[in-house]
């Protein structure tokens, strides 16, 4: 009789994460992860960080805050969460996810620390865990600087061990207020804790509640502030359907005629707060952070999932916007671009997200609304999104596809003319699969 094929190392290490319990769940404590780390001998004091919150755009703006540390000559490691396709992604060394091998090395070498504090402490969950897989990870490359951005919060953040010479906080608007609070000051109160006493405080636009929240706390820690709002960074915008141009204040100098191929003024203040960050580091070392370096990186940044474009003709977005703000400021992109006469949306969310907060974003912009399921335990039932979406946007409008595969097939048969693009979005895991199911053809 043949037995069952072994798993590779890898595959046995994703199995043994998912056993644990998940990231959507917040629990306020250190304790665990401090311990795991203590036993490690404390790898996330290895490197200098820059560490970053917010409620929406950390991962774009670390991705270019990395780019941008690279492209000055340093050393970067990424942890950014979570990830598309391959849980791989959220663990970066020299702009690459570490390898199978190296994945699966980091988790054999965490096991006896890791079964030592789990004795104690009971079970790490499964962000814990790789968090301190990136810690190890980054001590052993010998590098000059770590990007790390927080799973959810950042006071109980698990990544919160780490002490960031520069904080980055982006706009903060209303998300997982089950764990993090029910107004943005609360919220902001909850991120705050990632300013460290002597670090610089780098604020992208915010509310002004959550503003007052930040700025308070960086006086009572002695931090330096850097305002990377839209109105102190962008001196000028010009949105193109392959991106924008922009000039942008930097520390202390300006750069000028960048183009950025990513789309929406969300994006221009993603990329402006990148260069703030990572101006305020290079400084800090008594370097500066060159234009052509910033004219370089911004011309080739890319962002998963983020507004991507998968297929050119018709032209198809996958997009992880998965609250309000984050679909205003998605469907507010679309709307420049003088090409898209109608856009068909595929949109899949998960339990628990303010749909009705969601929808009307696509109120005067969405022609047609296919209703879908991506594949999480924690997805909304497409008949459920699909009464939510017509009491916003009308049932004429709202067709439900349960299948993901056949929702995708049918928004790119509606997209028959050379004005229609189809968006696919409601949550990191719907830009995930059907952008993995686009690139292959399977859709």
């Amino acid at each position: 009789m043949t037995g069952l094929p072994s798993l590779r190392p890898v595959e046995a290490v994703e199995r043994d994460l998912l056993r644990r319990w998940p990231e959507s769940r917040l629990e306020p404590s250190l304790d665990r992860i401090r311990a795991l780390t203590d036993a490690l001998g404390r790898p996330q004091d290895a490197v200098p960080v820059v560490h970053l919150t917010g409620t929406n755009g950390k991962t774009t703006t670390a991705r270019v805050v990395d780019d941008l540390l690279r492209a000055s000559g340093l050393r970067v490691g990424r942890c950014t969460s979570p990830h598309l396709e391959t849980v791989r992604e959220r663990i970066v060394v020299d702009g690459a996810p570490l390898d199978e091998e190296r994945f699966a090395a980091a988790h054999e070498a965490l096991q006896p620390a890791l079964e030592q504090v789990e004795a104690r402490h009971g079970v790490l969950s499964f962000f814990e865990v790789v968090t301190a897989m990136a810690f190890q990870a980054f001590a052993a490359a010998d590098l000059d600087a770590v990007v790390l951005e927080v799973g959810m919060g950042g006071t109980w953040d698990a990544t919160n061990v780490a002490d960031g010479r520069v904080a980055v906080v982006t706009p903060v608007s209303l998300d997982h207020t089950e764990y993090l609070g029910p107004d943005v000051a609360a919220i902001a109160r909850e991120k705050a804790g990632i300013v460290k006493p002597g670090s610089v405080a780098v604020l992208a636009d915010q509310p002004a509640a959550a503003r007052a929240v930040l700025l308070d706390r960086a006086r009572q820690v002695g931090a330096t502030v850097v305002d990377a709002g839209l109105a102190a960074t962008v001196l000028r915008r010009t949105p193109r359907d392959d991106g924008q141009l922009l000039d942008l204040q930097g520390a202390g100098r300006e750069h000028r005629d960048l183009h950025l191929p990513l789309l929406g003024l969300h994006q221009a203040g993603n990329a402006a707060t990148a260069v703030a960050a990572a101006g305020s580091f290079l400084a800090g070392a008594g370097r500066e952070l060159a234009t052509p370096t910033v004219r370089e990186v911004l011309a080739r940044v890319q962002s998963p999932g983020r507004l991507e474009t998968v297929r050119a003709a018709p032209r198809v977005w996958v997009d992880a916007s998965h609250n309000p703000a984050g679909m205003a400021a998605t469907v507010a992109a679309v709307r420049e671009l003088p090409s898209v006469q109608r856009l068909v949306v595929v949109l899949a969310v998960l339990e628990g997200k303010d749909v009705d907060g969601m929808l009307p974003a696509l109120r005067g912009t969405a022609a047609t609304v296919l209703v879908t399921e991506n594949s999480s335990p924690r997805r909304m039932p497409a008949a459920a999104l699909a009464d939510r979406a017509a009491g916003v946007l009308g049932g004429d409008r709202v067709t439900v596809e349960a299948d993901l595969p056949r929702a995708l097939r049918a928004a790119l048969d509606l997209a028959g003319d050379p004005g229609t693009a189809v968006l696919v979005t409601g949550s990191v895991v719907t830009a995930g699969e059907a952008g993995a199911l686009l690139r292959a053809g399977a859709a």
